[in-house]
C-alpha cells in the first residue's frame, strides 16, 4: 500500500465518524495554502485533498480537536494482505502543530500520535463492523515529530514534513490492519507506505539462489539453498547463502563449479570450450590399426560414440592419420 499515488477516496475508517466543531473551538488559521502541510481544524479524523511539497495531488486525513481533553480518534486502514512476508516496514508523511503556539491550548495538546496493527485471516472490519478500542491491537510505537511548525506563511512556504518508519512482526496471518490513534494532536497524515524487504534471486559462485524473504526480526537471518547453474556440478555442500534483515545477501557457503568441458562467464555461466581449446587434447588413440577413442563432449551436438567421433574430425580435416576410421 503506498497512498502517495492515491487520487482516489482511500475510504479509511475513523471514530468518531463525524462530529461538529465545538462552539468554544476558534479559529486557529492553521490551514495552509497548497504545499503546506498544514491541517484544518477537525474534531475526528477527516479525509481530504491536498497537496505534497511538491506541489503534487494527494489524499490526506487530518485532526485538530486540541482544545478538548480526554480525545480519543481512531483511523483504521482498509484490509493489506502481508503477501508472504513475515515482517512488515511502515513510513509515514505528517506534519504536526507545535503546541505552545496555540492560543489558550491547555495542557492536554498533544504533538505524538499512536501506530497499533492487528493481524487477521480475513477483511472482518468495515465502516460499520470496526472495532475502536486498543484491547484488539498491538501497539507499534509512539509516533513523534522531529519537527513542527508554529505558524502557516500564506505566502507559499512550505511546511516541514516529518518521516517515520517503524517495523512489526512476526507476521503469520493472511494480512492486517493499520491504526491510528490520535489522543490530542492538531496533525496532518500526509502519506503511508507498506512494504517488506527482500532478498533478490541472484547466481553467486556458479549457484542460483531463489528470491527470499527477510525474517521475522530485523536481526534475522533467513537461509537459501542454492542449485548449481547449468553445466555446473557441487564442489562444497550444502550450498548455500544468509538473506539479511536489511534484504541483502551475506555468509556465502560451499560453491560449484563448471564441468569438464566448460569455462566460466562472469562467476554466472558455464559455457563450452570453443573448438580451438580443445584441438590440442584431440584426437587420442591407442595405436597402429585401432579405431580412435575420442572424447566427444554433449555440447558438441555428438553422441560420443567412436564411429561419429571419427566422422567428425574427418569433417574437420583433425582425424589422425594412425587412426581408423
Amino acid at each position: 500500500m503506498d497512498t502517495r499515488t492515491a487520487t482516489a477516496e482511500l475510504g479509511w475508517t475513523a471514530n468518531p465518524a463525524s462530529g461538529a466543531l465545538p462552539q468554544s473551538f476558534p479559529d486557529l488559521h492553521i490551514s495552509g495554502p497548497p504545499g503546506s502541510g498544514g491541517v484544518q481544524r477537525s474534531p475526528m479524523w477527516e479525509e481530504v485533498s491536498g497537496y505534497d511539497e511538491n506541489l503534487n495531488t494527494i489524499r490526506t486525513y487530518q485532526v485538530c480537536n486540541v482544545f478538548e481533553p480526554n480525545q480519543n480518534n481512531w483511523l483504521l486502514t482498509t484490509f493489506i494482505n502481508r503477501r508472504g512476508a513475515h515482517r512488515i516496514y511502515t513510513e509515514m508523511r505528517f506534519t504536526v502543530r507545535d503546541c505552545s503556539s496555540l492560543p489558550n491550548v491547555p495542557g492536554s495538546c498533544k504533538e505524538t500520535f499512536n501506530l497499533y496493527y492487528y493481524e487477521t485471516d480475513s477483511v472482518i472490519a468495515t465502516k460499520k463492523s470496526a472495532f475502536w478500542s486498543e484491547a484488539p491491537y498491538l501497539k507499534v510505537d509512539t509516533i513523534a515529530a522531529d519537527e513542527s511548525f508554529s505558524q502557516v506563511d500564506f505566502g507559499g512556504r512550505l511546511m516541514k514534513v516529518n518521516t517515520e518508519v517503524r517495523s512489526f512482526g512476526p507476521l503469520t496471518r493472511n494480512g492486517f490492519y493499520l491504526a491510528f490513534q490520535d489522543y490530542g494532536a492538531c496533525m496532518s497524515l500526509l502519506s503511508v507506505r507498506v512494504f517488506f524487504k527482500k532478498c533478490p534471486s541472484i547466481v553467486q559462485n556458479f549457484a542460483v539462489f531463489p528470491e527470499t524473504m527477510t525474517g521475522a526480526e530485523s536481526t534475522s537471518l533467513v537461509i537459501a539453498r542454492g542449485t548449481c547453474i547449468p553445466n555446473a556440478e557441487e564442489v562444497d555442500v550444502p550450498i548455500k547463502l544468509y538473506c539479511n534483515g536489511d534484504g541483502e545477501w551475506m555468509v556465502p557457503i560451499g560453491r560449484c563449479t563448471c564441468k569438464p568441458g566448460y569455462e566460466p562467464e562472469n562467476s554466472v555461466a558455464c559455457k563450452g570450450k570453443p573448438w580451438g581449446l580443445l584441438r590440442p587434447l584431440l584426437p587420442a588413440y591407442l595405436g597402429q590399426g585401432q579405431i580412435c577413442k575420442v572424447f566427444l563432449p554433449p555440447y558438441l551436438g555428438h553422441t560420443g560414440t567412436e564411429e561419429h567421433t571419427v566422422a567428425y574430425y574427418k569433417a574437420l580435416g583433425n582425424i589422425h592419420p594412425q587412426c581408423q576410421a
